[in-house]
């Protein structure tokens, strides 16, 4: 090898920072769900050269279009992103031309509770070829702690051009590596209060000069980016987040339900407790948990623990509570109808709300779904109404073939369900014209109705 191709080969870890602090670095995000696209929105408004990969075809037709599948996204701002330079394809070939390379692909749980992680698998194989010396690649979905090192390291430098392997520390960084992190990542979809810049980054490298990297790469999009001593323990962050979540909304969801025995309104010992200044925060109650996370999350760390013979009995019994949810609400009804000398089957039934959570277009694993299979299980005739879902099909785990029915037909039903609190829904509206209520979000707080069934 001659001098001059030794001297270019030098000191790319800090030709690599240079571009990433100057923006002048080119960025992929591989992934543009309800991660991925807000990710590379927020590059875009920092002036940051982005290319989107997807392998869903109709997704990049739209995004090319200038349009937008996500609803708390308008088109004006992809519009704004591709004026930037934004653009989207299915052409992994264009790995190679990237400086940085963020992986936001789903972690879903099987049949058996396990984790899938064939989207990162499928991904890793996918970008290995394409892989040059001295880029960056970064796993952001949500794992057990090891993935990265254990799943995504090996199948990357299985596939990579030859002699070409992740940098680890004790190797040259001016040799033939490529860099590899961690970086979990923190949406919270429908959330207006905080910017998404000013939620703190998470960031572990597999090695210093990958950590280094990385957190040049997300400080040009976060105002505070805090490094973690390896990718497993920013793995284990993310979990212990949404573990935390998960315990304690599984905690309100025993008391509420011990609550509704003794006749306490669960609703208003919350409120009256988040006055302490110290030792407690609120979580609230519900028809069951939704979302990518906190359903599915610990039972990553449950899996993996099994590994180690240690058993997390508190995941497990909130796992366990925080699924019997459903169900609870879907007996309310019965014993509602009951009340009323009607049996579930055979009644008409309106669930109002389909996403996860109110105010967003989200149905990533909403308690919804399980809530309307189990009625129809009961043989009651379900139809649903949201206002960001005017059809609802074929999912991972349902197949529901339903389409949105007006509220002006509300009525009609035996009973409403109000499985999400939407804020456009009119609930005093609702109360006033349904004939029985069965409310698990306590959206009709305040109204004095002998139609309303809280559970």
């Amino acid at each position: 090898m001659n001098s001059v191709t030794l001297a270019s080969r030098a000191h790319q870890v800090e030709r690599q920072l240079d571009k990433l602090q100057a923006k002048t670095a080119k960025v992929g995000v591989i992934g543009l769900g309800y991660v991925g696209l807000p990710l590379s929105l927020l590059f875009s408004e920092a002036g940051v050269a982005i290319q989107g990969f997807d392998i869903d075809t109709a997704k990049v037709s739209q995004l090319e279009e200038g349009k937008s599948y996500i609803f708390r996204i308008p088109p004006t701002e992809i519009e704004m992103a591709r004026s930037q330079g934004f653009r989207a394809t299915t052409d992994f070939s264009k790995i190679s031309e990237q400086d940085a390379i963020i992986v936001c692909v789903p972690t879903p749980l099987t049949d058996h509770r396990d984790p899938d992680l064939s989207f990162i698998e499928r991904t890793a194989e996918s970008i290995a070829p394409w892989l040059r010396r001295g880029q960056l690649v970064v796993l952001e979905s949500t794992t057990y702690p090891g993935t990265t090192e254990e799943v995504l390291i090996p199948i990357l430098n299985a596939g990579s051009p030859e002699g070409l392997c992740a940098y680890e520390d004790g190797m040259d960084p001016d040799g033939d590596v490529f860099f590899v992190a961690f970086s979990p990542e923190r949406e919270d979809p429908g959330n207006n209060t905080v910017a998404r810049r000013d939620i703190p980054k998470v960031i572990g490298g597999h090695g210093a000069h990958a950590g280094r990297l990385a957190s040049a790469l997300y400080n040009n999009i976060f105002a505070k980016t805090v490094s973690v001593s390896s990718t497993q323990a920013a793995e284990m962050t993310k979990l212990l987040e949404n573990i935390y979540r998960c315990v304690n909304i599984a905690l309100v969801n025993e008391l509420k339900m011990l609550s509704h025995r003794m006749g306490i309104d669960i609703w208003e010992v919350i409120d009256a407790a988040a006055t302490k200044p110290f030792g407690f925060q609120p979580f609230y109650p519900g028809p069951g948990l939704g979302g990518h996370c906190i359903p599915i999350d610990p039972f990553y760390l449950s899996w993996k623990a099994r590994e180690w013979n240690f058993h997390t009995r508190f995941i497990e019994l909130a796992g366990e509570i925080n699924e019997g949810m459903p169900r609870y609400v879907v007996q309310s009804v019965a014993n509602a109808l009951n009340s009323h000398r009607k049996s579930i089957n055979g009644s008409r039934i309106l669930v109002l709300g389909m996403a996860y959570k109110k105010d967003i277009d989200d149905l990533r694993e909403s308690p919804s779904l399980e809530i309307i299979e189990m009625l129809q299980d009961e043989k009651a005739i379900v139809e649903y109404n949201d206002p960001y879902f005017a059809k609802v099909g074929r999912g991972r785990h349902y197949d529901l073939g339903m389409t949105c029915t007006p509220l002006d037909r509300i009525g009609e039903f035996d009973c409403v369900v109000i499985a999400t609190d939407h804020s456009d829904y009119d609930y005093a509206s609702i109360v006033k014209n349904a004939q029985l209520v069965v409310d698990s979000r306590n959206a009709t707080r305040g109204i004095e109705s002998s139609k309303i069934v809280h559970c």
